[in-house]
């Protein structure tokens, strides 16, 4: 029997596309996340070996070692993010790209498809302002209405200049991080999650993609009435 109810849904899903047995497709899908090369496991994680070993100080085989050892393929993934995130001192955010590289290295989940079974869609981008001001281009409602016009969301939880977490009209997610890189200069990563296909959550990376282009062409132009040089 499979360890935990992800292995046991996908391979379902395995046997519906290829018409094998229950007992070949899980060893299919076990066999297919067993141990690998560095770069097939950088590709089955969607980020290079060289970043996230930039950003949390471990290359994708540090991170599966460590994971497989802590016995990660039968854990929630909140609890494997919190662990990451807790233990080896990884920032939240990249401490859930690092929880979803895994789950796609050991055949938990598809790219773009969480654990559930839903899907969702990541971005990020950097402006050239303080955290501050970007958080407000969010949280107040007339700011956020001259680049996200027309959307209705309720806010479930906020942390000022940290992270919002809000739900979509539509009841999708949409969980947002907020980083200081300078004095003058921001981020915001955020996950769309509790889409219900791979075209809807294509869909999302690319009206956000439009959407953030436009909030920082908004926050780069200069106040009405300040003098140009």
């Amino acid at each position: 029997m499979p360890k935990n109810k992800d292995l046991k849904r996908l391979t379902r899903s395995r046997m519906q596309k290829t018409g094998e047995s229950y007992t070949t497709a899980r060893a299919k899908l076990v066999q297919k996340s067993g141990r690998v090369s560095t770069p097939e496991l950088a590709a089955r994680a969607g980020m290079s070996d060289d970043t996230v070993h930039a950003r949390t100080g471990r290359t994708w085989s540090e991170w599966v070692r460590i994971l497989d050892t802590k016995g990660a393929t039968s854990m929630p993934h909140r609890d494997i993010a919190v662990y990451v995130h807790e233990e080896h001192g990884v920032s939240r955010w990249w401490a859930q790209t690092v929880t979803v590289g895994y789950e796609r290295i050991r055949g938990l989940r598809e790219k773009g498809q969480r654990r559930g079974g839903t899907y969702e869609a990541n971005k990020s981008k950097t402006f050239p302002v303080p955290v501050a001001k970007l958080y407000r281009a969010f949280s107040l409602t007339r700011t956020r209405n001259r680049w996200l016009a027309g959307v209705k969301w309720t806010v479930r939880k906020a942390v000022s200049e940290k992270s919002m977490r809000v739900t979509w009209a539509d009841g999708t997610s949409v969980e947002l991080y907020f980083t200081a890189k300078a004095s003058d200069k921001s981020q915001v990563a955020l996950q769309h999650t509790k889409l219900t296909s791979q075209s809807d959550a294509t869909q999302a990376k690319n009206y956000w993609s439009e959407r953030l282009d436009e909030l920082k062409k908004i926050l780069a132009s200069p106040k009405k009435g300040a003098r140009r040089k």
